[in-house]
């Protein structure tokens, strides 16, 4: 079996403390990365989950999502370290482009180029975590003299990209100390993107590279279709698909078929997000998650792990399986 990690922070059954206690159960278990994700559903805030976990464990890498204008790079970089020093040098970061919806939603100039202000943001927060004072001038970022006021117990941490597009793929190659790629996307996706991304770096060394894999275990397979359903509807709303659904099928997601968006946008406009859920096909659930039962899940991780992911980053479907995730990837 491969490397795991566990990944919170998108649906609404874990609450701050709730997090940070599945991830000490996680960290018995021998899992190697918490992962928490920022998302445009406005659950919890992943400073505070994530300083939740860093209390709660020992040895977890500590990573999350934040999307970028959500916060300054110098606010995002004092949060980053200031949770390294409260962790033992536990943190990373994956810093996320900020999409149209993201900045409708946070009330943020829409038309501000996300693959720009990424690319500020990942090269300024390094400049920033050196503990010296800095000037940066870029596209979507000034900034004059500016520094922390101590000089963090690292000066590099990593800055993992989550990244959806051909876009967002090269910059995880150009500028990122590793990938965290997307969930709800397939192992043919995988494939795909890391082709994207090797044709940006020079060299992939020790370059790092997750994904974030949805799982929902039950024993019987239907009902584990059923329960991420929800998940895989969420990526086909109004909302969510002009950054995730087309990026997907550029990169080579084979499990969408353009020719069902008229079906989804009807099931949108009959009953929102509840009828969507009803009519996502199994096809999508079963080509683009690790559903089904214990060793249907299994076996589903591992393509992941084949395509090349060194660490699965597991989500669960609902929070009564999330004690069985843990025990059915347990390492220890």
């Amino acid at each position: 079996m491969g490397r795991v990690g566990y990944a919170l922070g998108y649906g609404r059954f874990a609450n701050a403390r709730e997090i940070g206690e599945l991830m000490a159960k996680a960290e018995q278990r021998g899992f190697e990365m918490a992962f928490f994700s920022e998302t445009i559903e406005l659950m919890r805030d992943s400073v505070t989950s994530l300083a939740a976990v860093a209390l709660q464990t020992k040895t977890l890498v500590l990573g999350a999502t934040q999307i970028v204008r959500l916060r300054s790079p110098v606010t995002m970089a004092q949060s980053l370290a200031s949770l390294d020093e409260l962790s033992g040098g536990r943190m990373t970061l994956a810093p996320g482009a900020c999409t149209r919806s993201h900045a409708r939603v946070h009330g943020l100039d829409p038309t501000v180029d996300p693959g720009l202000s990424l690319r500020d943001y990942l090269q300024s927060i390094r400049l920033l975590l050196t503990g010296k004072r800095i000037s940066y001038h870029g596209p979507t970022i000034t900034l004059e003299d500016v520094g922390l006021g101590w000089t963090p117990i690292r000066q590099n941490v990593p800055l993992y990209v989550p990244a959806t597009s051909r876009t967002g793929l090269r910059i995880a190659g150009e500028l990122g100390d590793g990938v965290i790629l997307n969930a709800v996307c397939s192992p043919e996706y995988t494939v795909n993107a890391l082709r994207i991304i090797r044709e940006a770096r020079a060299s992939m060394g020790d370059y790092f590279i997750a994904q974030i894999v949805n799982v929902s275990v039950e024993d019987d397979r239907s009902r584990a279709l059923d329960a991420m359903r929800w998940e895989v509807a969420t990526k086909l709303d109004p909302v969510q698909r002009p950054f995730i659904v087309g990026p997907k099928l550029r990169v080579g997601e084979p499990y969408i078929r353009p020719g069902d968006m008229p079906m989804f946008e009807e099931a949108w406009a009959r009953g929102g997000i509840e009828e969507l859920t009803r009519i996502v096909p199994d096809s999508y659930v079963e080509g683009m998650t690790a559903s089904g039962t214990p060793e249907e899940v299994r076996r589903r991780v591992q393509r992941y792990w084949d395509a090349g992911v060194q660490v699965a980053l597991l989500r669960p479907a609902a929070a009564h399986q999330t004690e069985r995730v843990l025990d059915l990837f347990a390492t220890r």
